[in-house]
């Protein structure tokens, strides 16, 4: 059994990263104990999350498991969990109450627990109290042991924790079942040093570590070899990426490498301006075939809330950033994340938030409520507002980020933009996808366009979405 632990996962050092490219087996005791078997993942969380699930899936199927969407007929059930958010946090909790009750009428379910949040020590002493039914918990570095950990609770009939407070290194070659034929995530780079007060992420990703350039390259050519036309090149800081290879090689590398693979569209998250650089903003306005769409978290438009959040740029520099993508990058789209209500935010600073938001006038943001997570120096801030003024702040600002990215969409109607086709669409039974600019359009076509990429006109415009339908030139 190991524990998380705090302190230990805080821990930064000059060691150096290990390639790791033969640590992942499947112990011939376990290649058919799924035989006739399901499973079933709950994920919870960001992209990271649900190319671990992928990989995770994958694991599953080399020991004879075969996937199920119904929960009720799983023999084995994982909930792949996020740390961001308190809101995250319950949710998973108030899942595991329902497999509880699946669990009382079918004992024999094997129930685990893995990703973010059971990297956290204070989840993992609740789930060693109160939930000693639960039979696995494995976090973030070790996903790929998952058969030795499931033939040891098998085993020995009792729960089995293993979770590792570390600063990590990088496994290659862990086998991946990906969710679409169209699109595929691509890790970068794992684990974040930048420690912003309110995020737990350093604590349950570990060291920021990257991939060697020649293990992404042969991904993602292997990628255009299968006929995927996406890559999402995924990382809790891409721009970061490199830093740590003492190789010279950076993020702007890194996209020109792979734009030269050919493949049709390139995207990237998740930037922190801090990174974000000159050359990078050269290399996305040379190729065709990386997006115009950049994810650039705010979190506040309040210098003195910035400097708590240990963000280390100023509203100063993020609007020049901003403004240097917005001229540099044809027709680009620009979303956001901000935080409300963190500790200490005044009217004053919340007044410049909404300012940075008028200046800006960003594409679509996602917004919080200040979330504490345990053992962050956010968590310990003192924080005198009301719920009713943290909600009240909420609602003021995604009533003027909605005005926004109405208006920006309203530039798209009777336009003609290029859309990959990915899935069905909710309504009608039309199909669903995105512009390059990441737009949600749903298009009147028959599946047979699926996996394409089709021009698109714009017929009507929502806040969140769009439709269209297929243009023919005459």
């Amino acid at each position: 059994m190991n524990l998380p632990n705090l302190k230990e996962a805080k821990v930064r050092t000059n060691k150096d990263i290990k390639i790791i490219s033969d640590d992942y087996k499947v112990p011939s005791s376990m290649k058919t104990i799924g035989k006739n078997k399901k499973y079933y993942i709950k994920t919870y969380g960001c992209q990271m999350n649900v190319h671990d699930t992928e990989n995770i899936k994958a694991i599953l199927e080399d020991m004879s498991f075969t996937e199920t969407l119904d929960m009720e007929s799983a023999d084995i059930i994982l909930l792949n969990t996020c740390a961001i958010r308190e809101n995250a946090h319950n949710k998973m909790f108030g899942f595991l109450g329902r497999v509880k009750h699946l669990k009382e009428s079918k004992p024999d379910i094997i129930c685990g627990i893995c990703g973010c949040m059971a990297q956290e020590e204070s989840v993992v002493d609740d789930i060693k109290s109160k939930y000693k039914w639960v039979d696995i918990v494995f976090g973030t570095h070790n996903l790929h042991k998952l058969p030795f950990i499931l033939e040891e609770s098998l085993n020995e009939k009792k729960q089995e924790i293993e979770v590792f407070s570390i600063e990590g290194d990088v496994y290659e070659n862990i086998p991946v079942k990906r969710d679409s034929k169209y699109k595929a995530w691509v890790n970068i780079m794992y684990g974040c040093d930048k420690f912003c007060t309110y995020c737990i992420v350093p604590y349950t990703r570990g060291k920021q570590r990257s991939r060697r350039p020649l293990d992404i390259i042969k991904e993602v050519e292997n990628l255009v070899k299968d006929g995927y036309s996406e890559v999402t090149l995924l990382g809790q800081n891409v721009n970061a990426y490199g830093k740590d290879l003492k190789l010279n090689y950076t993020m702007s590398n890194l996209l020109e490498d792979v734009a030269k693979t050919g493949i049709k569209r390139i995207r990237f998250v998740t930037s922190h301006p801090w990174d974000f650089n000159d050359e990078m903003i050269k290399v996305i306005a040379k190729y065709p075939n990386i997006m115009p769409y950049i994810h650039l978290p705010l979190q506040s438009g309040s210098n003195k809330i910035l400097k708590l959040m240990g963000r280390r740029y100023t509203k100063e520099e993020y609007i020049d950033l901003f403004n240097k993508i917005r001229m540099s990058i044809p027709n680009v789209s620009i979303t956001t994340d901000i935080i409300v209500a963190f500790p200490g935010e005044t009217d004053e600073d919340f007044n410049d938030t909404l300012d940075v938001v008028n200046t800006c006038k960003f594409d679509s943001a996602f917004t919080f409520i200040f979330s504490p997570r345990v053992g962050t120096p956010a968590a310990k801030m003192k924080n005198d507002l009301t719920e009713k003024e943290k909600n009240d702040r909420l609602y003021k600002l995604n009533e003027l980020v909605n005005k926004y990215a109405l208006l920006k969409n309203q530039e798209y109607l009777g336009k003609i933009v290029s859309v990959l086709l990915e899935d069905f669409s909710e309504k009608d039974g039309n199909l669903m996808g995105y512009t390059d600019t990441m737009k949600l359009v749903n298009v009147k076509a028959p599946k047979e366009y699926l996996g394409k990429i089709v021009d698109v006109k714009i017929t009507d415009i929502k806040t969140w979405s769009m439709d269209g339908e297929i243009y023919e030139k005459v």
